[in-house]
């Protein structure tokens, strides 16, 4: 039994002859053809370096000269920083970007950082890039997640519901409140241990 398949591509129609009974082997004459389209945040530093700056936990950046990849807390250092370089890495490494044995602690405090490997057939940097942009799509749910429950959580204290709110309605704004002094450096209840 034979099967035909037709290969269409921009520049011609190849036909091949099949036979299922057979082995099949698949050749890739040409790989300059594939295009991908991506979408990042990036600045070029003076050196060509690149900076990306999608994520909103840390910021990432490719060293062209070095070959290497780094990231890093984007304001504070927390654990959520931390993930976050540890799932663009594990990323990296499972593309084939980075080797396994480079990630390591950059000299900057909570940063990770990886070499790129060499590739005689593609370009390390364009992979490069085209790799971090897809892990940034693959965050994106959970930082617009993480985005909706920030202000799901300030909606709930600036505007409460009436469930959640008390019945005094608005109080006034006003300079003294109750009987507590809160002007001055001393409180007067502060030496009332020593009134007899």
């Amino acid at each position: 039994m034979t099967v035909k398949v037709t290969i269409n591509s921009d520049k011609k129609d190849r036909s091949i002859d099949v036979d299922v009974n057979k082995s099949i082997k698949v050749n890739i004459v040409d790989n300059s053809s594939f295009v991908h389209v991506f979408e990042l945040k990036v600045r070029e530093a003076l050196n060509g370096d690149f900076m990306i700056f999608d994520h909103s936990d840390i910021d990432i950046i490719v060293l062209k000269e070095q070959k290497k990849v780094i990231a890093f807390a984007k304001s504070t250092l927390t654990e959520k920083v931390y993930g976050a370089e540890s799932r663009l890495f594990d990323h990296l490494r499972t593309k084939g970007i980075v080797g396994h044995d480079s990630i390591q602690g950059g000299n900057i405090y909570g940063s990770l950082e990886a070499k790129i490997l060499d590739s005689k057939k593609f370009d390390p940097i364009e992979s490069t890039l085209v790799n971090i942009a897809e892990w940034v799509k693959e965050e994106m749910p959970y930082l617009k997640s993480e985005e909706g429950y920030e202000k799901m959580m300030d909606d709930y204290f600036t505007e409460p519901t009436e469930e959640d709110s008390t019945k005094l309605g608005e109080v006034p704004e006003k300079a003294k409140k109750g009987s507590m002094v809160n002007m001055g450096l001393f409180s007067p209840f502060y030496n009332s241990m020593y009134n007899y």
